[in-house]
């Protein structure tokens, strides 16, 4: 059962995925945000390919566990995911998700300007094994 993974931002989408077990994510492609229409098509590209059976879409919860309008935003491109492609999606807490992105990317001593062209991936990358690893449940946030 593959899963895919968004980590969403404003100007790209990061997308991941998992085997078919389950068992490791590895990253797909940033998407270059242009319009909504757009960019779903691109990703209904990529649904074609891995035939997912869920997405599971970063969630960009405040430290102090509150929802600000960046996660307002994730949300409502959340409903137009599930509006297209008629798969169950997980929001998932995707705190820090970027920040462990880079600091992998530092570790392999990946540079600066090859590191902002796949961070977006990467984490989408660190949210898909946050939620493999915690056994991957029906439900998120």
């Amino acid at each position: 059962m593959v899963f895919l993974a968004l980590d969403v931002g404003d100007k790209t989408i990061g997308v991941a995925a998992s085997d078919e077990l389950g068992w490791t994510a590895q990253p797909v492609r940033t998407i270059r945000r242009s319009n909504l229409a757009q960019d779903l098509d691109e990703l209904a590209g990529i649904v074609e390919e891995r035939q997912p059976a869920r997405f599971v879409i970063g969630l960009p919860i405040n430290m102090d566990d509150t929802e600000g309008p960046r996660a307002a935003k994730t949300r409502r491109f959340a409903e137009h995911v599930a509006a297209r492609f008629a798969l169950p999606i997980v929001l998932w807490d995707e705190r820090l998700s970027t920040w462990e992105a880079e600091r992998m990317l530092r570790e392999m001593n990946v540079d600066a300007r090859k590191r902002k062209a796949v961070i977006d991936t990467v984490a989408a990358v660190v949210i898909l094994k946050s939620y493999l690893d915690s056994g991957s449940p029906e439900q998120g946030i």
